[in-house]
């Protein structure tokens, strides 16, 4: 009979030379662990930025068998860098990993939500993620995509035509590591998130300072590759597209878009997203990961795809039943309002429930999320009443 799992909690800057050398064996053996958010940069470098950060250190008969980065909200545990950590479980080898039910017991929390779940799990919803990957390189896949989709790709092509006679030459910059930048792209995100009615998940503070954490240089011992860099088109002298990316290992995640509205017609998200693999392939990058399917545009793009699990285990509980009985009361205006409103309230909640550290914070996140939500399900004379 194997040995009981046991754990210790340290703080991500209590991590020692042989534990982290101890992470990297376990990502070396298991396949399936291969998004930068598992790279002990990830944590390292930016876990000191997350309130409530820590790693809890699974071992059995004295040997370390599992890492799990997380992060605490009042009695909830999260995946570490929730809500911005689109993929995330147990650094383990194949088949020795906890289940969800398990590590939830392990780390006596009362509730442990995860959305991007990479590992065993009972019960759950299985989310799929999109990437390109360019095994031979950019211009091999834009020939293979191009001669699929040849409509869509001339379309772009016509875009950036346009976007260059009515601004100017067209310049893409990728790898950039200008904090001024960063900052000016948490502007635009910022405004979008208030345009469109989602939570401000810059709003906290500690979300710019991860994003910041995780641009700074590398420190000695840590991969030169790994960290967040920027994005930048500009035709002629217009910024008009910027994102930030994570890259590390053999990967590059595209995170954070914006562009300029005003030119929306030209595609300049898009243009960026292919200029960025078309530079980032020259320095090596292999796969490009698109993040959660669902946007038309992606299956243009994307040739790969993979399943990732969207869970809580949570003991019984008033939050529960409250939103069960709203939900419940959302069914007798229509039917399948309810489901639709669960699944709304859901995503926003987890957002809420990660960024923000204080009760008061969460409940004011809470009370705009669930107005919003109703606003878009219920008719305008229920949502006003």
């Amino acid at each position: 009979m194997p040995a009981a799992l046991t754990v210790d909690i340290l703080a991500p800057d209590a991590l020692d030379a042989g534990l982290v050398a101890r992470w990297r064996a376990l990502l070396a053996v298991n396949p399936a662990l291969t998004s930068p958010y598992f790279l002990p940069e990830f944590t390292l470098r930016g876990g000191p930025a997350v309130p409530g950060a820590a790693v809890a250190v699974l071992q059995r008969g004295g040997d370390v068998v599992g890492i799990f980065p997380h992060q605490r909200r009042g009695g909830a545990v999260l995946p570490l860098g929730a809500p911005m950590n689109d993929y995330h479980g147990v650094i383990a080898a194949p088949g020795q990993a906890p289940d969800l039910g398990e590590l939830a017991r392990l780390l006596r929390a009362p509730r442990l939500a995860v959305g991007g779940w990479v590992g065993p799990v009972a019960t759950g919803h299985t989310r799929t993620t999109v990437q390109a990957a360019l095994p031979d390189g950019y211009e091999v896949w834009y020939a293979e995509r191009r001669a699929a989709f040849g409509k869509y790709f001339k379309d772009k092509e016509r875009a950036r035509r346009s976007l260059e006679t009515e601004l100017g030459p067209i310049r893409t910059e990728a790898g950039l590591r200008d904090r001024a930048q960063l900052d000016h792209l948490i502007g635009l995100k910022r405004e979008q998130y208030r345009r469109t009615g989602r939570h401000d998940v810059f709003a906290c503070g500690w979300t710019r300072d991860l994003l910041h954490a995780l641009m700074a240089p590398a420190p000695a011992g840590q991969d030169p590759r790994f960290g967040v860099s920027l994005g930048v088109l500009w035709a002629g002298d217009r910024l008009a597209a910027i994102e930030a990316s994570l890259h590390g290992g053999d990967e590059y995640h595209f995170w954070f878009p914006a562009y300029d509205p005003r030119w929306a017609r030209c595609s300049p998200g898009i243009l960026l997203s292919m200029d960025t693999m078309r530079l980032a392939s020259a320095d090596g990058w292999r796969v490009f990961d698109y993040g959660f399917a669902g946007e038309g545009y992606k299956k243009y793009f994307c040739n790969a795809e993979r399943s990732v699990v969207e869970a809580v285990v949570a003991r019984p509980g008033v939050a529960s039943a409250m939103t069960a009985a709203a939900a419940g009361m959302l069914d007798l205006t229509g039917p399948g309002r309810g489901a639709r409103f669960r699944d709304s309230l859901r995503h926003r909640w987890a957002a809420i429930e990660a960024c923000e550290t204080t009760p008061a914070a969460r409940l004011r996140g809470v009370a705009l999320a669930a107005r919003a939500a109703a606003a878009r399900l219920l008719p305008p004379y229920v949502a006003s009443a």
